[in-house]
């Protein structure tokens, strides 16, 4: 993998400028973000496929919007689980509140509190787990995307397991180098966003500018790295959905 490529290969663009200021701007507006999820996936997709310079163009918006769309709905479908997590124990703990108008009910409604409060805890480090799982799987589950394009191929768990276990060594790479880019740019601007804070009014301009570059530019990091990873895990004659 060439991780260096991955953070410069969006400069060597000329019209880098344009492609990603209006990609910034598109986050910023609700719904219509999903464009930019579709974005990242033809960047995938390009570098794939090899394509010399892989920031695509924003000629064809709806199918950036529809594979945003598609992503969006995959999210909340993977969500449900963290839902029924939160929801279960709350609505346990509501019980108790309603018991408690009755005082011979006080004793019964403590023990459901209690038994509420624990169950919480249990299933909050579930959260966390399945989060985590997520968030680690994600990526091979966003290249797969990237090569078929639906919704269903969003849910091909067994060829995402087999996908990151046969190509262990490039997955956690470009894992591990997208996690490590995120937390030092992070950090940097976080040390640029206290000093602007002391300049009144532009300093909170250039401080909100400077955060929405922070997401685009650590995006197209991240697509990058996988789209090399998915390059290198199903070999450059793969049948790829076009961009």
């Amino acid at each position: 993998m060439d991780i260096e490529k991955s953070f410069s290969f969006s400069f060597e663009d000329k019209q880098w400028v344009s492609k990603l200021g209006l990609g910034a701007v598109i986050t910023m507006v609700p719904i219509l973000n999903f464009a930019w999820s579709g974005y990242m996936v033809g960047i995938m997709r390009n570098v794939m496929s090899n394509v010399q310079e892989p920031l695509p163009n924003w000629d064809d918006f709806g199918k950036k919007f529809s594979d945003g769309l598609i992503l969006f709905l995959a999210g909340l479908v993977y969500s449900l689980p963290m839902l029924v997590v939160i929801c279960l124990p709350l609505s346990i703990m509501v019980v108790p509140s309603i018991l408690a108008a009755n005082g011979d009910m006080q004793e019964i409604a403590d023990a459901i509190a209690g038994a509420g409060s624990v169950l919480f805890l249990c299933l909050l480090c579930v959260f966390f787990v399945y989060a985590l799982i997520l968030s680690v799987i994600y990526p091979a589950i966003l290249v797969i995307f990237a090569r078929e394009g639906t919704l269903a191929s969003c849910f091909k768990f067994r060829e995402v397991f087999d996908l990151i276990g046969k190509n262990t060594s490039a997955f956690f790479t470009a894992w591990g180098v997208s996690v490590g880019a995120s937390l030092v740019v992070g950090f940097m601007a976080g040390l640029a966003q206290i000093i602007l804070a002391f300049i009144p009014c532009i300093g909170q301009i250039i401080s909100l500018v400077l955060t929405i570059g922070i997401v685009v530019y650590t995006s197209v990091i991240y697509t990058h790295l996988f789209g090399q990873f998915g390059n290198a895990a199903f070999g450059q004659n793969q049948q790829i959905m076009p961009s």
